[in-house]
């Protein structure tokens, strides 16, 4: 894999794709800083190399093109700038590409750092639009993706956007390399039994990755909101929860694969469940098979979490990505902190 060391970036406009999405309180003080902090290193080269930076990342899921401060990644420049340690001002740019940005940028100058807002503000970010792909990539000389949290989605600034740079001016951050380099030798050599934990809200984003995994692991376990295109595929009712109707039949085929190749399948058995999605909502604790029609499943129950716990113990290598529900908020946070604490109670690598 080229790194940002494999290619010349001396002085040059450099655009940084980053995983900013990290969690906040009700006051929109940031929490837990690991996913700035994992950055450092790639913004760190590339400002003792003269570059003028540009970076980027999405936050949480806010209506494209309505600006909500609630999903400004104004908290995070500023945390970043008090990590990174340098006397200049990290830019804030108020637009993605919009005058703003560009104004601010065209002024970049050596070890300048600029930070665009929300990418999920327009709607060309999660729809992979060439043309908005073009206009972010009109902003650099060389494209660095460090955001490896986000590398599994085909959107703009993430897919559409490499297409817009030849081999000589795009690499993977120092991040991204050492996520990719560890993932490589566990799939490698794996010490067994092997767990594959997948979460996250769609199984569209992490299909192919699922499907490719079956090969090499032991058991997988399925959680957050694609749980219930899997559970659909079985003939489950599953209220208003999320699911994709025009994935049931892969989800289907993945089950059975997992089937023929010995791989030991496990989906949540229990939800927390709300008849809409807000933090205030009423919740219950449901058996999978007994979710009302208009109700949804936001969270993996309490029964889920042991059973989890016991698919666990044995592990020995373990990969887990995505989570169990929707952790941003408190109510539907605790599937993904028990997954937590069962890993890091197992001696599993």
């Amino acid at each position: 894999m080229k790194t940002v060391k494999d290619i010349d970036i001396d002085g040059k406009r450099v655009f940084i794709r980053c995983d900013f999405n990290v969690p906040k309180d009700e006051f929109g003080n940031i929490t837990d800083d690991r996913r700035i902090r994992s950055a450092l290193q790639t913004i760190r080269y590339c400002i003792d190399r003269d570059c003028k930076i540009i970076l980027a990342s999405h936050y949480e899921r806010p209506e494209p093109g309505k600006y909500e401060e609630k999903y400004s990644l104004k908290p995070v420049a500023k945390r970043l700038h008090t990590l990174l340690k340098i006397k200049n001002e990290i830019f804030m740019a108020n637009d993605v590409v919009g005058p703003d940005a560009k104004e601010k940028a065209a002024k970049l100058e050596a070890g300048d750092v600029l930070m665009l807002e929300n990418l999920r503000y327009e709607a060309g970010e999660t729809s992979n639009d060439e043309a908005f792909a073009k206009e972010l990539a009109s902003f650099a000389d060389v494209y660095i993706n460090d955001a490896f949290g986000a590398c599994h989605r085909k959107h703009a600034s993430i897919y559409a956007i490499a297409q817009q740079f030849d081999r000589d001016h795009k690499a993977a951050g120092f991040l991204m390399a050492k996520e990719v380099n560890f993932f490589g030798k566990v799939l490698e050599d794996p010490v067994r039994p092997f767990v594959a934990v997948v979460g996250g809200s769609k199984v569209s984003g992490k299909l192919q990755a699922l499907t490719n995994l079956l090969n090499k692991v032991d058991k997988v376990i399925i959680g957050g909101g694609m749980a219930f295109t899997f559970l659909k595929a079985q003939g489950y009712e599953i209220g208003k929860s999320l699911v994709e109707d025009d994935l049931i039949d892969e989800a289907r085929d993945i089950m059975e694969k997992a089937h023929s190749l010995g791989v030991k399948f496990y989906l949540p058995v229990d939800f927390v469940v709300a008849p809409e999605f807000s933090e205030n909502t009423a919740v219950k604790y449901l058996p999978s098979q007994e979710i009302p029609h208009d109700w949804m499943g936001l969270d993996t129950g309490p029964a889920s979490s042991r059973l989890f716990r016991e698919v666990l113990n044995d592990a020995q290598t373990i990969i887990w990505n995505g989570p169990m529900g929707v952790y941003e908020m408190d109510k539907f946070s605790k599937g993904s902190i028990m997954m937590s604490h069962h890993i890091a109670e197992t001696h599993a690598t």
